[in-house]
């Protein structure tokens, strides 16, 4: 099928994208990797009227550490982040999930701030940046919002960004020496949506948990955090019977929907198999395993 007809725009700076966005309201779209909007225009499920195209805009094509966080741009694509050895030191809980999105193409074109915008339930990215207590920056022609992610992403597909907004940045904390990291899923095969995933990040202290993060995707019509798991963890030095209790806390109360790969019990069960893998990856990279 062939997208509904709709204007292109294709400012060559930041200042013009913005004043176009202010100008078209409700009615613009950002266009950056295009990897998630354009399928869903091809399909008629999305029709909007105004594409405003950022690819020209190299200042937003970025990734950096920035006064103890990591920065990154609303164009850099995700096999950027993949490839960054500075994401790597600085997040890398955010690198091996990004590694798990979809397929290598699909990496080269999509960009991180754009899964963040489109916020779909079951991406790798959000729960991550969820569990990194990451926040997003959303630029406009009267200035710029710093957005906690998790007030950012308010439910499925669905954000707190205004018309006339641009998710310029994504920055998220530098992880601290001592901690440990992983982020499991599972598919039904290599590249396709997660029937559910978990991102751990586990700090250290004395060898057991002075804080622990974990968040799920595609357990609920957003990503969540599992706080029934993290108060599990805390003390924890890493026994069996720990990481099994942290599990069943992390999926207590969950109900996820079901769909054609299985019912709501058994996604749930995926998910504690998920938080349970990652668990027990985060604490042997936080003791120095690999």
């Amino acid at each position: 099928m062939k997208p509904a007809p709709f204007a292109y725009h294709v400012p060559s700076a930041l200042t013009e994208a913005l004043a176009v966005l202010d100008e078209l309201g409700e009615e613009g779209r950002v266009l950056a990797g295009g990897q998630s909007l354009v399928p869903l225009m091809n399909f008629r499920l999305a029709q909007p009227t105004h594409l405003v195209d950022i690819n020209r805009l190299d200042e937003l094509d970025y990734i950096r550490r920035d006064d103890g966080v990591l920065a990154i741009g609303a164009r850099a694509r995700q096999s950027a982040l993949e490839r960054s050895q500075e994401a790597r030191g600085a997040a890398p809980l955010l690198v091996e999930a990004v590694a798990q999105v979809a397929h290598p193409p699909v990496r080269h074109r999509g960009t991180v701030c754009g899964s963040v915008a489109h916020a779909d339930p079951a991406a790798e990215l959000p729960a991550a940046l969820l569990a990194l207590d990451a926040e997003v920056v959303a630029s406009s022609r009267q200035g710029e919002r710093r957005i906690p992610i998790h007030e950012f992403i308010s439910g499925p597909f669905t954000t707190t960004l205004a018309p006339g907004e641009l998710v310029r940045e994504v920055r998220v904390p530098v992880s601290g020496a001592g901690s440990g990291y992983a982020f499991a899923e599972f598919s039904p095969r290599h590249g396709d949506f997660a029937v559910s995933g978990a991102a751990v990040l586990l700090q250290l202290e004395a060898g057991r948990v002075e804080r622990a993060s974990v968040a799920l995707c595609g357990v609920a019509g957003m990503p969540v955090r599992a706080a029934g798991a993290e108060q599990s963890l805390r003390g924890a030095r890493g026994s069996e019977e720990e990481l099994e209790a942290a599990a069943a806390a992390a999926v207590e109360g969950l109900t996820p929907s079901a769909d054609l790969h299985g019912g709501s019990a058994y996604r749930r069960r995926i998910a504690r198999v998920c938080v349970r893998r990652a668990i027990n990856l985060a604490f042997s990279r936080a003791r120095g395993g690999a």
